[in-house]
């Protein structure tokens, strides 16, 4: 079965990250596809390279890139709902006049379009949110 997964839940706020991120795993540990994740809302703090948890939480950007270099998961963040929140990649930084970029690969700024794609390509999308 081809899964998707939404995530609108930003991390260490609520449980949704670690739920879908526990998720995936368990998904792909029992030979199912996963198309991608889609970061969308407060979600797209998932890919905030700059992020620094204490030592003793998990580091989820680290761990959805992890899942990505494991698995080949495509890792696709709003670019509107990032651009609101200043998160932004190198290309969209130096677009809108910015010294920084806080969005690197293996995640991807893309359209709201690619989420109703991965929602035609999957038989299931399984959404997380608070």
């Amino acid at each position: 079965m081809r899964y998707g997964i939404l995530l609108m839940g930003a991390p260490y706020s609520d449980q949704a990250s670690h739920s879908a991120l526990r998720f995936a795993r368990a998904l792909l540990a029992r030979g199912h596809a996963l198309e991608a994740v889609f970061f969308y809302h407060d979600g797209v703090y998932n890919a905030a390279r700059l992020a620094a948890p204490p030592q003793d939480e998990p580091h989820l950007v680290d761990a959805w890139a992890a899942l990505h270099a494991e698995h080949g998961v495509s890792l696709e963040v709003c670019i509107a709902a990032a651009l609101r929140r200043g998160l932004l990649d190198e290309r969209e930084a130096a677009r809108h006049g910015k010294a920084g970029h806080s969005v690197e690969a293996p995640f991807e700024l893309t359209g709201v379009g690619q989420l109703i794609d991965l929602g035609r390509r999957c038989d299931r999308l399984v959404t997380f949110g608070p």
